[in-house]
Parts: C-alpha cells; structure tokens; sequence
C-alpha cells in the first residue's frame, strides 16, 4: 500500500508536521465554510447557524485542544516503580499506529468524519478518509481535503459500498467506523481478518426516564431539544421516554409546547427544521408509526422527506417502533409503574449509547447510575456530554468499542508502549531472580517487587529536587548465600537491612 511507504518515512512524526497538518485543517474548515454549509442544506436541510453551531464549532475546539496539548501528549508518560526498579528509567511512550481507516457517518458528516481524524494526526498517523456516500454533497466538499492536507498522508476515498468492501479488504493498522451496529458488525469481521483493532461508534435505543419528582417544564424542554435537532438523526438523542402513567399527559403538552416555541407551528415552513436524508429511511421511520397512538405531529411529505416533530402515547414494548433505532423525529411513551421498573426496563435490552434521567432526586439518579450500563449517563439534560472534550466519548456492548474526544483519540489512535531503560551495572541485586531459586532469594523479591514507589515517594525517600536522580547510598545484604547491593536511599537501605536482622 502506498499510503504505508508514506507513513514509513517518518515525515509524520515530528511533532511540527502534526501541528502544522492540524492547522491546515482548520484552514480547510475556514475557507471551504460556505461549501459545507451549503452541502449540508442540501443533504439534510441544516440552516447556516445550525451547521456552524453542531457541527464546526466543536471540530474547531477539538483542533485547538490537539495543538495546545500536543507536546504534553506526545511526551513520555512516567509511571510508578517497584524497589527492584527504582533507579531504572520506566515510562509509557505514545507512538503513532501506521496507517488508520475512517469510515464517516451521514447524519453529522462533518463533525463524525474529521473528529477522529484530528486525533489520527495528532498521534502521528497516515489516514484514509472514507466520507458517507449517503451525504453526497458534503462527500463532495471532503474531496477537497488533500488540498490542505499532506495528499500522500491523508487522501479520501468516496463511492459507496462497493468502495467500502474494498477498502476493507486492505489491512490497516485501526479502522474507526461510525454508523449503525448491522454495518459495525461487518467492519468488525473484515478487521478480524487482519486482527486489526477497531473502534465503533454506533448507537441504540437511548432511554429517557421522567421522575414525577421533576420540573416538567425544563426537562421536557431539554428533551424537547434534543429529540429533534437534526430532525432526530442523532446517536445519542433520546429514543424513548418512560415515566409514570400520572404525569404522561402533562408531558405531552410541554413537549408540544417546546415543539411550538422551537419551531413554530409549522415546522415544515421553518428554517431550523431538518429533513430525512432519504426516501428510503423516510419509508422505515413511517413504518414505525404502525400500531401505535399519534399524540403529536405525525404530518409528513415523501416528496420533500418530511416528517413533522412526532410523540406517540401508550407505546408498549412489543410496539414496532420499540424494536429499532428510530433514527428520526418520533419520540415514544412508554408508561412504566417508577424507577425500579425502569432500570428492569433498560436492564433487559442493549446497552445504549446514552441514558438519560430526570429528576430533582439525587437518590434516583444515582440509582441510575449504578444499576444501569451506558457509554454514557445525563442527570437533567440531553446531548451536552459530547460537547466536553476531556469526557471520553463511546459507547459499550451493543453501542459500541473505544472512545474518542480530546485526548481520549490521541490514546485511542496511538500505541501506548511500555519502556523500561535499565543500567547494566548492580548486577549482584538481579541475583535473586537467578537460579537457583532459595528461600532468602524469594523473601528479598516479595520485598523488591511487591512495594509499589511513586514518583511522590521517590521524592520523599531521597530529599531531593529531582525525581530522577538517586542519592548514592550502597548497603550490603548478607544473605547465607550471596550478598545484595543496593543503590539508593539511606531509608531505602534500611528497610533491606531490617529484613535479614
């Protein structure tokens, strides 16, 4: 692969070339903004402000986070050591992976597909970058991308499945997918071929708890919000609600009344209201509605791949819409007796990629917390995680491997390698892990090794301004067969000494 003989010269190492790499992305995003905001209005009827908002605005924060921290990434990691290593150099080097495969989503094109690929760079990696067919004009606006970018390091490469099951076919060094579960399963088994590492961001059924003890209002708002942004084609947006029979009405109406405040009463009209971004998912998210009681919305248009903002009441689990991802502007209730019934509720399906709980009650949230399994968990609010750089974003089990954000990508796309540099004086100490093996060679190991040093009390046991340099100090240890030296502190030496009294 020639993408690999240009990663082998070493040109994307040295940390100027990443940072200089990092910038000329930006610059991409800069100049070609029109472009993008352009192609996302035709692919999905995003507003300017809206794809500015939730789509550049954090790419553009996770570039700047990659510069301004890139040397404390790149650098060595000191680790703790044991007695037996105490004066050996041991640390954890960051080293970039080789050449890397992204494969991008459809329903946040920009965002999904040049994240990951800020922390490909900034780990030292070649990548190839496979945008969605499906978001055809933005595929179009990321062709442009070796214009900015070293061309031999990162080119993209667009078509469809075709496409994809032929760059699957190659061997990479890490593919990171993000899509649906079907698809990742098929990325992970053309991985395994290779016993190539993968990450997959999928997603799921993300459950959304109302406590009664609530403030209606504010979380149905929130919610409300997230649901519907980019007409419900989010990963992480809530899919279903569960709450108390009591208060299901009450939800309804400040649902349809933060529909009313966001996007008037005729959303099909209102610039901030996206569209399906096909017939054909247009077509299975309609099918959803069967069997179930329309409690808002439900207008749609195939011609223009409407679908107004949509809740469906008295939803039952067997309901057609509980057994998929939604993946569009309809938005569940299933009643449930409270929170035990609805931890048994998520308990007894996948893992989702998010969960979501609403209460004014610490106690049930943290309840939540520790019986329930999720990538992720809100208390109070929707969506506002993935905006947080330094919290790794991922999901578990069903919903996905890995994580990324921040510097999270940096150590998902690097190898973390284990060094230990060791003197090859003091050879008489090595003795105990010679044969033959003793009784007294066994006590001065469990010893040696067994008692964990900070780097913390590395300092305190020298009294010194640096951690890397010991106080000479060398203590005999007599054995009734062989003798120990030791070099290191006066305490050090002592509590060896002690153990033969």
């Amino acid at each position: 692969m020639e993408l690999m003989k240009a990663f082998q010269t070493g040109r994307s190492k040295p940390i100027d070339f990443r940072v200089q790499q990092l910038k000329n992305l930006q610059r991409f995003i800069t100049e070609k903004q029109k472009d993008i905001t352009d192609a996302l209005k035709k692919d999905l009827h995003k507003s300017e402000n809206g794809t500015l908002l939730y789509e550049l605005l954090g790419l553009e924060g996770e570039i700047n986070m990659a510069i301004a921290n890139l040397s404390v990434w790149m650098a060595p990691r000191p680790v703790a050591k044991n007695l037996l290593t105490i004066s050996d150099e041991v640390y954890i080097q960051p080293e970039p992976l080789g050449v890397v495969l992204i494969i991008g989503a459809w329903n946040y094109p920009i965002t999904v597909t040049l994240q990951p690929l800020v922390g490909a760079i900034a780990a030292g990696n070649a990548v190839v970058v496979k945008p969605s067919e499906v978001s055809c004009h933005t595929a179009k606006v990321l062709e442009l991308l070796p214009l900015y970018l070293d061309p031999e390091m990162y080119p993209v490469v667009t078509g469809g499945v075709p496409e994809t099951q032929e760059l699957l076919k190659q061997r990479f060094d890490h593919i990171f997918y993000t899509g649906n579960s079907m698809v990742g399963k098929l990325v992970m088994e053309a991985a395994a071929r290779h016993l190539t590492p993968v990450t997959l961001e999928l997603g799921g059924k993300n459950p959304c708890y109302i406590d009664k003890d609530c403030d209606l209002e504010i979380a149905c708002r929130r919610i409300t919000w997230g649901k519907y942004i980019n007409c419900g084609q989010t990963c992480i947006s809530p899919d279903y609600i569960l709450c108390e029979p009591s208060i299901q009405d009450k939800v309804v109406e400040e649902i349809r009344k933060s529909i009313k405040e966001f996007y008037t009463d005729d959303p099909k009209t209102f610039i901030d209201y996206g569209r399906i971004i096909n017939q054909r998912h247009f077509k299975r998210i309609i099918a959803l509605f069967e069997g179930s009681t329309v409690a808002i919305g439900g207008e749609n248009d195939e011609s223009q791949c409407y679908i107004a903002p949509t809740v469906l009441r008295d939803v039952t689990p067997e309901s057609k819409v509980m057994q998929e991802e939604i993946f569009g502007p309809v938005l569940p209730i299933v009643p449930i007796k409270g929170v035990n019934e609805a931890i048994q509720f998520i308990n007894e399906r996948e893992k989702p990629l998010a969960l979501y709980v609403f209460s004014s009650s610490n106690k049930v949230i943290k309840q939540m917390i520790s019986e329930t399994s999720s990538g992720a968990l809100l208390a109070n609010d929707c969506l506002i995680h993935y905006t947080i750089s330094d919290l790794p974003f991922g999901g578990v089990g069903n919903s996905g491997m890995g994580c990324y954000h921040g510097k999270s990508t940096f150590d998902q796309l690097s190898h973390l390698r284990s060094c230990l540099i060791k003197r090859l004086g003091m050879e008489q100490l090595n003795g105990m892990r010679y044969p033959p093996h003793t009784a007294e060679k066994l006590r001065l190991a469990r010893l040696l090794l067994l008692k964990q040093v900070s780097l913390g009390r590395v300092r305190h046991l020298v009294q010194a301004t640096t951690l890397i340099m010991l106080a000479a100090f060398v203590v005999q240890v007599s054995t009734p067969h062989s003798q120990y030296f030791l070099l290191g502190s006066s305490k050090t030496g002592k509590l060896l000494h002690s153990s033969y009294k």
